[in-house]
């Protein structure tokens, strides 16, 4: 436990400080995930004109908090793996005693600390531009949203990794990682609250991992109702899923690389 400790201390605060020395492309990459504000304009006016369950002051929260959850479990691994496998830099990690995910991860963590100024500086502007949708959460509320968007962020990262080990094989795995956006961007709860789906394509919805990664986390923070049991259930089950199927592909995948020589 003491080594385990030491060494994550090692890879966290190296790759924070590596983090920091792009300060300007994290305002960037923050900035990038600005959709949900843009969605927001566009579903608060629809809420104006039209019958939804939510109100104005719901969607503006909502989407406050879906931009909050995607600055926590955005996800990169994919393109540095494949990157590594393609150019042959893995070869120098799998001699290192630890397995080379915990770099990724430790680099994913580390980039979530540094992108905190940024990330309060423009929920600090929403507030002032937005006055009336402020809210303060309980205590009790935050915790379990902390939980919630620590799982989420790994069971996104679970999901890419296992998909960028289909690097082994292909020379482009990160376009798995693209079909599979266009369907997380729609049903994550990115582009709309699952409240606005008709019931049917949202019981649906519930059983697929894809609106624990957004859906699920922003409605704890701002109080909608959910079931917080069976949504860790789902999140459980499908990281246990993706967890077998990464570890078989790892094992598989390395015997295809070092076959190829590299």
């Amino acid at each position: 436990m003491t080594r385990f400790i030491k060494v994550a201390k090692t890879l966290l605060l190296t790759y924070y400080a590596y983090m920091l020395e792009y300060r300007a492309e994290l305002l960037l990459w923050t900035l990038s995930g600005s959709l949900p504000f843009i969605l927001m304009g566009i579903w608060v006016k629809a809420a104006q004109n039209g019958q939804f369950n939510l109100q104005p002051v719901d969607f503006a929260r909502y989407f406050l908090a879906a931009f909050i959850v995607r600055q926590t479990n955005v996800v990169w691994v994919i393109w540095e793996f494949e990157k590594e496998v393609v150019q042959g830099k893995l070869s120098p990690k799998l001699l290192q005693p630890i397995d080379p995910v915990w770099h990724h991860f430790a680099a994913h963590i580390s980039e979530r600390f540094a992108r905190l100024p940024f990330i309060f500086g423009l929920i600090l502007l929403f507030f002032a531009l937005y006055p009336q949708s402020f809210w303060l959460p309980s205590f009790d509320r935050v915790l379990l949203f902390l939980l919630v968007i620590f799982l989420a962020f790994c069971l996104r990262f679970l999901i890419q990794y296992t998909f960028a080990l289909f690097a082994f094989w292909l020379e482009r795995a990160s376009a798995i990682e693209q079909v599979w956006f266009l369907v997380y961007l729609f049903l994550s709860g990115i582009i709309a609250p699952l409240e606005v789906f008709p019931e049917s394509v949202r019981n649906l919805v519930l059983w697929t991992p894809f609106p624990y990664l957004v859906h699920f986390p922003a409605s704890i923070l701002i109080g909608l109702p959910v079931d917080v049991g069976h949504g860790l259930l789902v999140m459980l089950g499908w990281g246990i899923v993706f967890f077998v199927w990464n570890r078989w592909l790892w094992r598989q995948g390395l015997k295809q690389y070092s076959g190829m020589g590299a």
